[in-house]
């Protein structure tokens, strides 16, 4: 029972089927395998990524057809600009539609 539970090595990492109690369905491959400790406070350290340059600028896009158009509803009635923009938040959303912009996360 004690060899159950045991603590992350300094790679954060453990190799082949260590952890998991046997061969069921273990491979003996020398890749190393994520570990993910489960022990309240432990610090993880995740790859960094912030999306890629067309997904920003697809947000962008729908970023400032939203407030364009929301400030030309609110100032007068200059629905050319409210149209435009409108059609500018479409363009920005099948652009991010048409990249992939739904896969830039963890």
């Amino acid at each position: 029972m004690s060899e159950q539970v045991r603590p992350a090595t300094a790679e954060g990492v453990m190799t082949g089927a260590e952890g998991l109690g046997g061969s069921v369905g273990a491979t003996a491959s020398s890749e190393p395998a994520p570990f993910v400790s489960q022990v309240p406070g432990t610090p993880v350290h995740f790859p960094t990524f912030h999306g890629r340059g067309v997904s920003w600028f697809a947000v962008t896009l729908i970023l400032i057809g939203f407030v364009a158009g929301g400030l030309a509803l609110v100032f007068g009635p200059t629905w050319w600009l409210f149209w435009v923009s409108l059609a500018v938040a479409v363009v920005g959303a099948l652009i991010g539609l048409a990249t992939g912009i739904f896969d830039d996360w963890y």
